[in-house]
């Protein structure tokens, strides 16, 4: 079995659970309880007057 094949059948077979799981963590990271400040700064923060005008 050559390198390609050998990566080519872990991309198949692994790849889309780990984009998956990686999904999920990155998705579920705004939802913990120490990243409500984080969070709450982004969503008003197009609400903020531009400073540059």
């Amino acid at each position: 079995m050559s390198f390609y094949e050998t990566l080519r059948h872990l991309a198949d077979s692994y790849g889309l659970v780990m984009i998956f799981a990686l999904y999920v963590l990155l998705c579920g990271w705004s939802f913990l309880p120490h990243s409500k400040a984080r969070v709450e700064e982004a969503k008003n923060s197009i609400f903020e007057e531009d400073e540059n005008v």
